[in-house]
This record gives structure tokens, C-alpha cells and sequence, in this order.
């Protein structure tokens, strides 16, 4: 019979989620101080060519794994979708502030969940629909399209939610077959390999130090994902889902602090709205797997 976390292990699913919107939130501020110098297929490149340092652990269970014909084009596909999201996210992060790339950036769950529903057969309430509605609206607010001008960079944005939650989706089917390890050791290998001839197309000889803050990127997004997995872990995601909207409010601050970037009341709202349908579909989605796990057959 399944239980509801303790306290305390709830509690440690908060905590490293902190922890996590800490590592993205200095991806974010290091990659917008790098800024246009190095071309974004380029420093997207060398962020995960610099990263291989890491995958160093997970090259024998990628061996071992002894992967079909059916996975490594999942694999494949998988690469591709994230290396045009990751092109895009660093497009974006030199030409609109912190605060809006990260309420952009929650479309994603918004996006999987709807293509969850079309590819994979998921079923879709109308309460989800609403939250999507809700989610939509959000990003309206942020745009404001016939109020002020519409960036290259918003743009951007948005496709990389959308290429980021079409890669989500794929990594769903891959994690039911293999290990975390295999999965994300594959996407450095593939990402890596994807971006190589975008970045050979635009190539500007970076700097030692810009080398130096890209390495910078690699750890804290490893980092990143390492904390985010041990949240996983000590709590449900309908707990520490909410704890991700602190993200919103220190890009916002690091935007004003280092950036100059004025404070938005308008992304904030529009965030805000966005985190609050994610962190509904996320607690209903939850509440449906216990609901299907209470089940007897």
C-alpha cells in the first residue's frame, strides 16, 4: 500500500529542488554573460563538447545497455529535437531578459502535455484543458503581441519549449526500457554530435575565459540535473513543481542586479500563471496514478 512522503522526505524534495533552480538559474545568468560574442550554436557546442568530461562514468552502462535498432533511432530523434532547442535557448538568452526566457521556458510541461494526448494517447479532461488555457493565457501576458514588439528572441522561446517537450516525450518512452544513466549519457552524446556542423558553420575562435565560463555552464548543469534527480527521488513532482517558480524570481533579480535589466510585473503574472497550470496537471496527473495504482485487478 503506497504512502504519502514523510515530512521530513518531503522537506529534502524541496530543499533540492532549491537546489536546482539555483544550478539553471546560474546557467542562465552565465550563458546571458557570455552573451552574442560566441555564436549560439557555438556555445552551445562547446557547453556540451566541455560537458563530456562528465559522461566519463557512464560510458560502460551506455555499453552495456546493447542498444536495439528501435532505441538508437529514438535516441536519434531525441538529439535532434533537444540540439534545435538548444540552439534556440541560447539564441534567446542573448537577446531577452533572464525573467521572460524563464517563464517561456514553462511552456514545456504545457506542450508535453498536449502532445502526450496526441502521440501517445494520454487521456486529456477537461480540467487539464483548462490548465492549458490558464498556461496559454500566461504566455499572452509576457508577449503582450499589439502592446510592444515581439523579438527574435521570444520567438526563440517558444520553439525551444516546443523541441524541448517533443525531446521530453521521446525520453519518456526511453526511460520505461533503460536506465537514467544510459538516458542522459546518450542525449550528451547525441546533443554533441548534433550541434558539432552548426557550430563548425558559424565557428569564431572563442577566448580561454569564454571557454572557462561554457565549462562553467557544463558543472552547474550537471549539477542541475543531479539535484533535480535526488528531488525526484524524496518527493512527488506535485510537491516540488511549485518550488521551481523561485527560478522566476531570481532571474528576475539577477536580471536587475548584474544586467540591468528592469523588473517586469507583467512576466512575473504571466510566470505565475504558467507554473500554476503546470503545477495542476503535474498534482492531477498524480492523483490519477495513485487513483490507477489503487486499482485491484
Amino acid at each position: 500500500m503506497s504512502q504519502s512522503p514523510t515530512q521530513p522526505r518531503a522537506l529534502a524534495g524541496i530543499l533540492w529542488m532549491v537546489a536546482t533552480g539555483l544550478n539553471f538559474v546560474m546557467v542562465t545568468a552565465l550563458v546571458k554573460h557570455v552573451g552574442a560574442d560566441v555564436p549560439a550554436a557555438e556555445a552551445a557546442f562547446l557547453r556540451y563538447a566541455l560537458g563530456l568530461v562528465f559522461l566519463l562514468p557512464m560510458i560502460g552502462p551506455i555499453l552495456r545497455a546493447r542498444l536495439t535498432t528501435r532505441q538508437v533511432k529514438l535516441f536519434a530523434a531525441r538529439g535532434v529535437v533537444h540540439t534545435l532547442a538548444v540552439i534556440l535557448w541560447f539564441f534567446a538568452m542573448a537577446r531577452i531578459p533572464l525573467a521572460e526566457v524563464t517563464a517561456l521556458n514553462y511552456l514545456s510541461p504545457v506542450y508535453t502535455t498536449i502532445g502526450a494526448a496526441i502521440f501517445l494517447g494520454e487521456k486529456f479532461h477537461m480540467r487539464r484543458l483548462a490548465a492549458i488555457v490558464v498556461a496559454l493565457l500566461g504566455a499572452l501576458i509576457i508577449l503582450r503581441p499589439g502592446v510592444r514588439e515581439i523579438l527574435p528572441g521570444h520567438i526563440a522561446m517558444l520553439g525551444t519549449a516546443a523541441f524541448f517537450s517533443a525531446g521530453y516525450l521521446i525520453a519518456k518512452r526511453l526511460s520505461d526500457e533503460l536506465s537514467a544513466t544510459v538516458v542522459v549519457g546518450m542525449l550528451s552524446v547525441t546533443v554533441t554530435i548534433g550541434l558539432a556542423p552548426f557550430a563548425a558553420a558559424v565557428w569564431v575562435t572563442p577566448t580561454l575565459a569564454q571557454c572557462g565560463w561554457l565549462f562553467l555552464v557544463a558543472c552547474f548543469a550537471t549539477a542541475g540535473h543531479y539535484t533535480m534527480t535526488l528531488a525526484f527521488r524524496a518527493a512527488p513532482l506535485a510537491v516540488t513543481q511549485p518550488v521551481t517558480f523561485l527560478q522566476l524570481i531570481w532571474s528576475v533579480s539577477i536580471g536587475a542586479l548584474f544586467f540591468g535589466e528592469p523588473a517586469d510585473h507583467w512576466v512575473v503574472a504571466g510566470g505565475a500563471m504558467i507554473l500554476a497550470a503546470v503545477s495542476f496537471i503535474t498534482w492531477r496527473e498524480a492523483r490519477d496514478k495513485r487513483k490507477a495504482g489503487a486499482v485491484v485487478v
